[in-house]
């Protein structure tokens, strides 16, 4: 069976704090897209007019020293008015931690994710003894390798739900 096939997926990670480009989200996007998931990705947001990539984030730092808040503010508005929208339309979330990279967006979007009863997938870099007590409160499928995280969803695919927040519709 191919539960997944049609499935919205948002990958969800720290932005701001990141040097470089998130190669995570391309990895694991493309190996979502094989099982015919469609990947929401905040880094290549899929909105007419819109593109929001790491050298914006640069011009945002520069626009930060020359204490240019209107700007920051009215861009960074657009830009998490977008992401939540993203969450909105998901049907689960993939979450990449890194408890030494600072972020405020993600913990935002997992929220609204958990309070919209979605299923959300937490990799942990450093390991799942390593994640935020709080998060264990809020989410069961902490993971600490992306392998696990595939065989959660490999599982999912062939078998169905093993979580009461997955939903499966049949149009």
């Amino acid at each position: 069976m191919k539960n997944l096939k049609g499935m919205r997926c948002y990958l969800c990670g720290a932005i701001g704090f990141v040097e470089g480009e998130d190669e995570w989200r391309d990895y694991f996007g493309n190996w979502l897209r094989r099982r015919d998931v469609v990947v929401l990705n905040p880094l290549a947001k899929p909105i007419l007019g819109f593109d929001e990539n790491m050298e914006n984030k640069e011009r945002r730092a520069q626009l930060k020293a020359d204490e240019n808040w209107t700007v920051i503010r009215d861009e960074m508005r657009e830009i998490r008015h977008i992401d939540l929208r993203m969450v909105d339309i998901s049907d689960f979330i993939i979450v990449h931690v890194d408890i030494e990279t600072y972020t405020v967006g993600t913990w935002e979007e997992v929220t609204l994710a958990n309070r919209q009863k979605k299923p959300i997938l937490i990799m942990v870099k450093q390991g799942r003894k390593n994640c935020p007590d709080w998060v264990f409160g809020m989410v069961e499928t902490i993971f600490s390798d992306w392998v696990g995280v595939k065989r959660y969803l490999d599982a999912i695919d062939r078998e169905g739900t093993c979580d009461k927040r997955w939903t499966f519709f049949n149009f």
